[in-house]
């Protein structure tokens, strides 16, 4: 008898657990933040002037390349500015348009570049 109810929790608990584990990864999901693409059309006019122009290059501090940025990648674009910000890309003007972004503004703007293609 003693055994049998042993497995029932065993069994239980093998239900249980994953259950747990996905109901708090769902959690943490849903609670990440997210950028708005709306909010994002006030805060990107300092992007387009250089990322949407095709083949665009900058000349200072010296003639670079400057990517396009549509449909890139949303996390992608939000760890680069996070980068220019903390100095760990050193790229002059991103790194000062990037210091000037909060973490939301990042997410807004990361989110209506991933969408335009």
């Amino acid at each position: 008898m003693k055994l049998s109810a042993f497995k029932r929790s065993v069994a239980a608990l093998a239900i249980v657990v994953p259950c747990a584990f996905f109901s708090q990864a769902f959690a943490q999901q849903a609670a990440a933040p997210k950028g708005d693409i709306e909010a994002a059309k006030g805060k990107i006019s300092m992007c387009i002037g250089c990322h949407a122009i095709p083949e665009y290059r900058a000349s200072f501090p010296e003639v670079y390349r400057v990517p396009m940025i549509s449909g890139q990648n949303a996390d992608y674009i939000v760890a680069a500015l996070k980068e220019y910000k903390a100095g760990t890309r050193t790229f002059p003007s991103m790194v000062a348009i990037a210091k000037s972004l909060s973490d939301q503004d990042m997410l807004d703007i990361a989110a209506y570049f991933a969408q335009v293609k």
